[in-house]
């Protein structure tokens, strides 16, 4: 098993065991969708969060876009931003959970097939790959009514993404493996959440 179904398979364990164990302590669910990265990314979205204690929150948020960005005139798309991605975050809140200011640590992982857009670097070549990382968040919450609140939060951290290089063209021949490490923001958000009690 390479290193990369390593992390896969541990990351699920860890998600599963830490949603069975608080599912059955949560006092609150809340579901929730970035209508940032909906709005940016062009992708559906949704979250999850468990209140576990009066001031720990676990989030489990994840994206999906299977969809290609647009056809050339033989049905073929040659821009794409199809990926998927999940990240768990545990949420320390400094009042108590659901409202206010909290502080957050979050790992992440996905899997994305991306080119043909020029605004972000991807014009002339495809890239299709994984990404895995880790961060810290900070974001604040209002309370717009007993159900329905609004939520703002940033994160940084660190990303490493490996992935084959392939021609801008539908199943070109791989012309190149790389690997990259990023350092800077890894979550953002602007969401509208329901709250179940």
């Amino acid at each position: 098993m390479d290193r990369y179904k390593k992390i896969k398979v541990c990351t699920l364990f860890f998600v599963l065991f830490l949603t069975k164990s608080f599912l059955v302590n949560a006092q609150d669910i809340a579901i929730k969708t970035n209508l940032l990265y909906g709005g940016v990314m062009q992708t559906p979205n949704v979250g999850v969060e468990w209140g576990i204690s009066p001031k720990l929150t676990l989030d489990l948020w994840g994206a999906y876009n299977p969809f290609p960005l647009s056809q050339n005139g033989h049905g073929v798309s040659n821009r794409k931003m199809k990926h998927w991605l999940v990240q768990p975050e545990l949420r320390y809140w400094l009042c108590e959970s659901f409202n206010g200011h909290f502080f957050g640590v979050h790992t992440f992982y996905g899997e994305y097939n991306m080119g043909g857009i020029r605004y972000l670097g991807l014009s002339d070549y495809r890239r299709q790959g994984n990404v895995v990382g880790a961060g810290l968040s900070y974001g604040y919450q209002w309370l717009l009514s007993p159900r329905w609140s609004l939520e703002a939060m940033l994160g940084v951290g660190y990303a490493h993404l490996n992935y084959d290089v392939y021609p801008c063209k539908e199943c070109g021949k791989r012309i190149r493996k790389e690997n990259h490490n990023y350092l800077g923001p890894t979550r953002a958000a602007v969401s509208i959440i329901y709250i179940i009690k």
